[in-house]
């Protein structure tokens, strides 16, 4: 076989690993083809109002949540947020219709014009299926989160055809870098600067590919497979990331993507940070290279580009994509450019 090298990074082609599937693999009740351009929400000015809402689980660092408000108000936004009562599993923020309650309050408020989460955890998958989330295409404003809040956040722009922002969640904003915590400004003032390459940035396969932006944990993701909420995946540009993951469950669950089909006609493959629930960099990196070399063994049959490294996820790198928004991975400069024009605005 064939040996093939990327840097330090070394894998063997295997002619039986790449695998098809037979059936349909992309089914959404939401999907139909030549939908309109997606909406943009309005960018946020100084004075607006953000409101913080807590769809999964429970704050359990009351510190980190006061800091990350100080930094919005920082920014010079007002801050809204309904203390959730507690009932329900310890696990979650508060009960189903509590949640579900508190994202409507807030949505439904004209003065709030984007929502925040608190934290990720787990619970959106609990609430989307209980939600109507037509309700929220007359009122178009960000969604702002990442982890469990993949649900959500590929779920609505699905069902309303409206662009959400996969970044930092508010127990998430101190713990920020600065480049990450600068595009989170920037997407909310409506700029999206092209992304140049980050200091663990790898070409795992080069090329150029152009689609909308879809995706978030790689966890949370696998979870909405079947569901009505599965995003529309073919011609997309895919990114992922987990945490706390070990490299068994990743391999598991990327194999379950290439099975379900849903690895074939991707117009990119972007993979953010996989950490291993704590920071080790030696580790880190390991456990990064070996998910690159299985993702290039269930992607042979491919030529779209895939890239590595880039600062997404839950470590302090984690940089604003919008969901539902084109952009071109350029690998001949390793730049990831997006395209507001591909939107129309609210």
């Amino acid at each position: 076989m064939k040996q093939v090298s990327i840097r330090h990074l070394n894998f063997r082609l295997n002619p039986y690993s790449m695998i098809t599937s037979s059936r349909p693999a992309e089914k959404n009740k939401y999907y139909k083809k030549n939908m309109p351009l997606p909406v943009l929400p309005p960018r946020l000015r100084p004075g607006d109002t953000v409101g913080v809402i807590c769809p999964a689980g429970p704050v359990r660092n009351q510190a980190r949540l006061e800091k990350g408000l100080q930094i919005l108000r920082d920014l010079n936004l007002r801050v809204r947020h309904y203390h959730p009562d507690n009932s329900g599993p310890e696990y979650l923020a508060a009960d189903d219709e509590q949640r579900i309650k508190q994202f409507y309050q807030l949505w439904n408020d004209d003065e709030v014009k984007a929502l925040i989460s608190s934290r990720g955890g787990y619970g959106c998958l609990r609430i989307i299926g209980k939600m109507n989330l037509d309700l929220l295409r007359s009122r178009p404003k960000w969604l702002i989160g990442f982890s469990d809040l993949t649900v959500l956040l590929n779920g609505i722009f699905a069902a309303t055809n409206m662009v959400t922002l996969h970044g930092p969640m508010v127990t998430t904003l101190a713990n920020t870098d600065q480049f990450s915590f600068q595009r989170f400004k920037e997407a909310l003032s409506g700029e999206f600067r092209p992304l140049a390459p980050t200091k663990d940035f790898e070409i795992l396969r080069s090329g150029t590919g152009q689609g909308r932006l879809a995706g978030g944990n790689l966890t949370t993701l696998t979870h909405l497979i079947g569901t009505p909420w599965q995003p529309q995946l073919s011609g997309r540009v895919l990114f992922l990331e987990d945490t706390g993951e070990p490299l068994y469950k990743l391999d598991r669950m990327l194999t379950h993507l290439a099975c379900c089909g849903l690895l074939d006609n991707l117009a990119g493959l972007i993979l953010g940070v996989f950490d291993p629930g704590h920071y080790d960099r030696l580790e880190m990196i390991r456990l990064n290279e070996q998910v690159w070399n299985r993702v290039l063994e269930l992607t042979q049959g491919g030529a779209y580009p895939i890239w590595g490294g880039l600062p997404i996820g839950h470590q302090q790198g984690n940089v604003a994509l919008p969901v539902g928004m084109e952009a071109v991975m350029e690998s001949s400069i390793g730049t990831l450019n997006f395209l507001p024009q591909s939107c129309q605005t609210a």
